[in-house]
């Protein structure tokens, strides 16, 4: 099974590598060719453009936001018009329901496979192959597609035949994650303030009520104040609110915390904070106590 894989940025640049593990052929693509150079060197043959990574069986996706996954698939030599009858796209990227929609409609007129498998975890997750991915799409192609998933990640939610409903579950997921940053962001400044030890009190949190790997990773950021190099970055947080709402908004859901939480991370957008890890909610909490004076972001 000849497979592409397009988008080596920080998640993309760890899941790709499992692939030749596996002994799979692979051909990448990245719109920088630097960041395919272990790739290459292990194996892997590079694509100059999308269309190229989409000769194969199967051709993957790991890309930042809409408008690339859009530019790649429907773009100039695209996936759209490359990837031969009955092989298959996997989209593995955090896109909005419509996308993943409009994706599965295209892909089925041109004969052509759909599955959305976003994911869950962060790079560290990704190398070690211990992401969590959900998955949603024609039960055949599914089948077909799950030895794959099985080298990308320890296990698979599957979500029907319906792509979009995998992304609808990512929104969600995500959404959680970032109410339960902003939580720990209050809660660490109201005790920080108060003077009590951010780690003594980090270490009740996750040995207690709240063990969760999620409280354990992101309480762990906030006690230590490490929010670079991020894992995943204020700025996309922001475009996953945003997306959740879009789906909220479509299905006639009040989210009322979504809200909240897109606005805190506007506001560390706004301050130039927006490459940081979204972790850094625990920075702007700090900061908004007036326990934090310096500025969120270095101006340069």
């Amino acid at each position: 099974m000849k497979i592409g894989f397009i988008g080596l940025g920080s998640m993309g640049s760890a899941m790709a590598p499992h692939l030749i593990a596996a002994g799979k052929p692979l051909t990448v693509h990245n719109r920088t060719e630097k960041k395919a150079e272990s790739l290459i060197s292990d194996g892997a043959e590079f694509a100059h453009t999308p269309g190229g990574a989409a000769q194969g069986e199967i051709v993957i996706t790991m890309l930042a936001d809409d408008a690339a996954v859009e530019a790649t698939v429907f773009g100039e030599d695209g996936i759209l018009q490359a990837l031969p009858k009955g092989a298959t796209h996997i989209s593995m990227s955090t896109i909005s329901v419509a996308l993943a929609e409009r994706l599965a409609a295209a892909h089925a007129e041109a004969g052509q496979g759909f599955v959305s498998a976003p994911v869950f975890g962060r790079p560290d997750a990704a190398a070690a192959g211990k992401l969590f991915i959900v998955a949603a799409g024609p039960a055949e192609v599914l089948d077909t597609c799950q030895p794959v998933l099985e080298m990308l990640g320890q296990r698979t939610f599957f979500f029907g035949e319906e792509a979009a409903k995998a992304n609808l579950v990512k929104l969600s997921g995500n959404f959680l994650i970032a109410s339960t940053i902003e939580s720990l962001a209050e809660a660490f400044a109201l005790v920080g303030k108060a003077g009590i030890d951010r780690h003594a009190y980090l270490e009740l949190l996750t040995e207690t009520l709240f063990s969760a790997p999620i409280h354990k990773t992101y309480g762990g950021l906030i006690a230590d104040e490490r929010y670079t190099p991020p894992g995943f970055t204020a700025q996309l947080g922001h475009k996953d609110m945003g997306l959740a709402l879009d789906a909220a908004e479509e299905l006639q859901v009040p989210m009322g915390m979504a809200s909240l939480v897109s606005e805190r991370f506007l506001t560390l957008m706004a301050a130039g904070a927006g490459d940081l890890d979204w972790s850094a909610l625990g920075k702007l909490a700090k900061r908004d106590a007036g326990d934090d004076d310096a500025p969120l972001a270095a101006k340069g």
